[in-house]
């Protein structure tokens, strides 16, 4: 069963998908800040991690950047309530990175979770 970090400091939306990536057999840990993430992901590995990009304590766009020096190929969605070529030249952390824009549907999440896990493997680039 994939393991899944979900970071997000929205509770309804990090239970949001966790209730959609347990349905569809994923192992969900949640996270609700960088911080906890940061420890969850030191503590276990992931297959995955979707991440929101403003988060209470930190940036999630520095989150990535840290996921993607311990693990730089695991697969990463990034969520955010703001367009997502809004934040995509911030770091080039970001540049096989999927983005899924607030608010979104149970089957966008999983359809980019399996681009993020294309891009990852180097069958395809990330699409916003």
């Amino acid at each position: 069963m994939p393991r899944v970090l979900v970071i997000d400091d929205q509770k309804n939306v990090r239970a949001m998908v966790a209730i959609v990536l347990r349905v569809n057999r994923f192992e969900v840990v949640e996270a609700d800040s960088g911080a906890a993430g940061m420890k969850a992901f030191a503590e276990a590995p992931f297959d995955a991690a979707i991440v929101d990009i403003f988060l209470g304590d930190t940036s999630g766009v520095d989150v990535i950047a840290t996921l993607r020096e311990r693990a730089p190929e695991m697969p990463i969605v990034a969520v955010s309530g703001m367009t997502a070529l809004d934040f995509m030249e911030q770091s080039p952390h970001l540049a096989d990175v999927v983005c899924l824009q607030k608010p979104f549907r149970p089957n966008d999440l999983l359809q980019a979770l399996r681009m993020a896990q294309a891009a990852a493997s180097g069958e395809e680039q990330a699409a916003v």
